[in-house]
């Protein structure tokens, strides 16, 4: 078992043990869906700086379902800023410092919305009220 495999099973037994497996895996599975809805309002949106709403909004979401949701926002957004590190160079031309830069705003975004805090914080002025 690789490092990362070990990490995300501690994580998964952690979240687990004050509670059932069945409702867990409920609250992630509705905080993955929590996550693409805020990933398909983004893209939706086409909206200049408002990146870091929709990631504040998206993890506020999952985390509101329970441990599950929150773990899922965790995992899913790790493994989101993971990969851009590797395609974002490649796709949009961004230097390493840039694409590290961009990626500690969006985890801190991320963190915003998990910790319960609002992700009004983050919400562009002119953003249409749909979003």
């Amino acid at each position: 078992m690789n490092l990362s495999t070990g990490i995300i099973f501690c994580f998964l037994i952690l979240g687990v043990s004050s509670q059932g497996w069945g409702t867990f895996l409920k609250e992630a599975g509705q905080g993955a869906k929590d996550m693409w809805k805020a990933y398909s309002d983004m893209k939706e949106a086409n909206y200049k700086d408002a990146d870091k709403y929709f990631h504040a909004r998206g993890n506020y979401d999952a985390a509101q379902r329970g441990p599950g949701g929150a773990w899922a926002a965790k995992v899913i957004s790790n493994a989101r800023e993971t990969i851009q590190g590797i395609t974002d160079p490649l796709l949009k031309g961004m230097t390493r410092d840039q694409v590290r830069e961009d990626s500690k705003a969006d985890q801190f975004a991320n963190e915003w919305g998990r910790s319960g805090k609002d992700p009004n914080h983050f919400r562009p002025a002119a953003l249409p009220d749909k979003y």
